[in-house]
């Protein structure tokens, strides 16, 4: 009777649709002998409504999967999935219709517009996409990252952090299928960088919001369902439920074994 309980429930669950996959993807820097292979057949799914963290040594191809599997940067081979969407079958018009209309992206750089306020800054996808920001929406995105009383300065009245939190809330707050996000706390103080992780967090909790964040930090990474450890260009570990000291343990282990290594992509 148990054994039939549990067959029943494991039917009733509900299938796990995947917001984004790579198959067998490579990417390779420079020809012949100079050829380094930044990521070298990564295959890896990232399922709707959870918080995932990728994360590995300097030159693992944290970043470089990230560019990849948001249409920044094309890979050698191998395929990129958005949805049932492969990347590369589309032209230039529907990558960036893509772009615009699915997907967000927190850059390390920022990539604000020096002449718009951050509040233009905020809501430039929507406005390129003709669409109206949802007034409650906003308000809870620009509260959540403490932008508010900074709305109408221009990115250069603004810090390092304050930029990093418009280019947050820029990627939120057209509700894409999937946020894709590089090192989002990497310049902002500790307790900024607890309330942005804890609104990435409700997002997916509380929204369903898809996201994969590039991080160094352990404790950054203990906000999500999960962990993917890079190593030169591999995928060499997957950890659920992380805490800090579950992942620094495994990335203790990881630079240990990558010193002395080089790589390109971080």
């Amino acid at each position: 009777m148990t054994d039939l309980l549990a067959a029943t429930a494991r039917r009733a669950e509900p299938a796990r649709q995947v917001a984004a996959r790579t198959v067998d993807l490579r990417k390779v820097y420079g020809t012949g002998d100079a050829a380094l292979a930044a990521l070298d057949g990564v295959s890896l799914e990232f399922v709707t409504g959870e918080f995932t963290a990728v994360m590995g040594p300097s030159g693992s191809g944290k970043s470089t999967l990230l560019h990849c599997m948001a249409a920044l940067d094309t890979a050698s081979s191998g395929r990129v999935y958005v949805g049932d969407t492969e990347l590369s079958g589309l032209n230039d018009r529907k990558l960036t219709r893509l772009r615009r209309d699915k997907l967000g992206f927190v850059f390390q750089s920022y990539n604000l517009i020096p002449t718009l306020s951050a509040r233009e800054n905020i809501v430039l996808p929507l406005a390129i996409a003709g669409r109206r920001p949802d007034p409650a929406w906003f308000d809870e995105v620009v509260d959540a990252v403490g932008m508010r009383d900074r709305l109408e300065h221009r990115p250069h009245e603004l810090s390092g952090g304050q930029q990093q939190r418009a280019a947050a809330a820029r990627a939120l707050v057209s509700k894409p299928a999937i946020v894709f996000a590089d090192e989002p706390t990497g310049n902002l103080d500790s307790r900024a960088g607890a309330e942005l992780l804890s609104f990435l967090r409700r997002s997916v909790d509380e929204h369903g919001q898809t996201i994969v964040m590039v991080t160094h930090d352990p404790v950054a990474a203990a906000y999500t369902d999960r962990v993917i450890f890079l190593a030169d260009g591999k995928v060499v570990g997957d950890l659920r439920e992380p805490t800090a000291d579950a992942v620094l343990e495994r990335m203790k282990h990881l630079s240990s074994a990558a010193s002395g290594a080089t790589g390109i992509g971080s």
